[in-house]
């Protein structure tokens, strides 16, 4: 997203550049300098402009002659472990001060509050079979952490896809199709065909999320 478009974005919003920058959790001057053209826009808060004039234009749909108000918008700022950051996620997952010196990306209260949530970066290609079900590379996902008490039982895994943090094998973004609850196993499964099966034993997990929601990368086929 280059300067005018975000400009224009802000506008077609009503919001000042105060207003928008409390929104996104930056301050004027970051807005400021963006419309100026002198620092590039990240990509998380092109996705979240993005993502607030969408929202507008649906409410607009639904109702005329409803106003569509921002100055009560909430908004949950969700720690971000990026490709280059995720390494050390996983060996610092539990240090709250790492969590907190992570970017974050904020979200809108159309996701529900309660719960943990980390948002990852997508790296390869396991999970693109070329679907619209796909998570490309350097798409975000949105994800809530599963607490370890309900990997005890059966996991709901015919609604989510999951994030799953393993002690050797790293973050893995996949589909689980099976729960042997009495093993403790889960099998694995990727999109893309080359990619086979696998199952695993969930003490050798760190962290569990369900994905729930994802933003696209800009470039997105």
């Amino acid at each position: 997203m280059n300067y005018l478009e975000f400009k224009e974005i802000r506008k077609k919003l009503n919001m000042k550049q105060a207003d928008i920058a409390k929104s996104i959790g930056v301050g004027t001057r970051a807005v400021q300098y963006w419309e100026k053209g002198e620092r590039k826009i990240p990509e998380t808060t092109a996705y979240f402009v993005t993502n607030l004039l969408q929202e507008q234009q649906n409410k607009l749909n639904d109702d005329s002659a409803s106003p569509v108000v921002f100055s009560n918008l909430k908004i949950m700022n969700v720690p971000l472990a990026n490709q280059y950051a995720q390494a050390g996620y996983l060996s610092r997952f539990a240090d709250e001060e790492y969590i907190e010196s992570l970017p974050t990306i904020p979200f809108t209260d159309d996701i529900e509050h309660r719960g943990e949530y980390m948002c990852f970066e997508v790296k390869g290609d396991s999970m693109d079979n070329g679907s619209y079900e796909s998570y490309l590379e350097g798409d975000i996902i949105l994800c809530r952490n599963i607490r370890q008490d309900y990997w005890m039982s059966k996991l709901h895994y015919d609604k989510w896809d999951f994030v799953i943090v393993h002690k050797e094998k790293g973050i893995l973004v996949k589909r689980i199709i099976n729960h042997d609850v009495e093993n403790g196993i889960i099998t694995l499964h990727s999109l893309n065909e080359y990619y086979e099966d696998m199952e695993i034993h969930l003490k050798d997990v760190a962290k569990l999320f369900n994905i729930i929601s994802t933003r696209r990368k800009n470039n997105r086929r």
